[in-house]
């Protein structure tokens, strides 16, 4: 199958590093104009580079936005008021006692990973509809389908992303848009090697026995017995992306390794 998005533009929310980044050079690849975007202008810049080393002929840009705020929405729309693709990747989690889980939490996490993707699909969703042709992905998580206790508040907005993906879908009846949800399971990225090796330091271990032990007693439902690459999470969106995924519409698609013990 050769994915070709000669032509098309593509934005991806949270795409300084981690699975974002793995997603702006997989979109890179297949010739999309590939828009990078994170909170620090410097850690933009960087990622730029790093898509242009592995696509240098791909036409690459980036905004420094913090999405997690309408202001940000609103500065990232207003320099790319149109785009075909847009990857709702931006997130932030974080295990934390329910009981310790105040009422800022539960705001900062709702308007991070819930309301950043609810804007920008409110504005770009109308002119995909009206090209008759777009991609709208939302990077949800297994955390959606199997509430993890020790991250309560994370799992919560994961789910409501598939509520909100699926009703988007809806909307496009008929149409050559498609609004489709992607669920990752643990998988290496950046945030989870600070994750990773902050815990490593503190009960004196290494990284790599500190991640097989939460794949082992925390998500012990795993297939893959490892933590999946970014590669192996962007390799979904991307097909998602393409045309040839035409016919596949308001479906949460998971990259878990098999944590969901569900034929469905």
């Amino acid at each position: 199958m050769q994915i070709n998005l000669d032509g098309k533009s593509a934005l991806i929310t949270g795409s300084s590093a981690g699975i974002g980044l793995a997603i702006a050079i997989g979109l890179a690849q297949t010739g999309a104009h590939v828009i990078v975007n994170g909170r620090n202008s410097n850690r933009v810049q960087d990622a730029i580079a790093k898509v242009k080393a592995t696509a240098p002929s791909a036409a690459v840009d980036g905004i420094a936005a913090d999405v997690s705020t309408t202001m940000g929405c609103d500065a990232l729309i207003a320099a790319f008021p149109t785009i075909d693709i847009l990857v709702n990747n931006a997130g932030i989690y974080e295990p934390k006692p329910f009981f310790d889980i105040d009422d800022a939490d539960w705001g900062r996490f709702f308007e991070t990973n819930v309301m950043s993707g609810i804007r920008l699909s409110r504005h770009y969703l109308a002119g995909m509809l009206a090209a008759n042709w777009g991609r709208i992905v939302f990077i949800s998580s297994e955390s959606a389908v199997q509430i993890p206790k020790e991250m309560i508040h994370y799992g919560f907005t994961k789910t409501a992303q598939l509520a909100v993906s699926r009703g988007l879908a809806e909307l496009t009846a008929g149409s050559n848009v498609t609004v489709n949800s992607v669920l990752p399971g643990p998988t290496h990225s950046d945030g989870a090697d600070v994750f990773v090796r902050a815990i490593a330091a503190q009960t004196n271990s290494t990284p790599e026995a500190v991640a097989e032990s939460f794949v082992r007693d925390l998500r012990p439902t795993s297939l893959l017995k490892r933590f999946a690459t970014v590669e192996e999470v962007a390799n979904m969106v991307v097909y998602v992306c393409s045309m040839q995924a035409s016919a596949t519409n308001g479906a949460a698609l998971r990259v878990d390794g098999g944590v969901v013990q569900s034929i469905l």
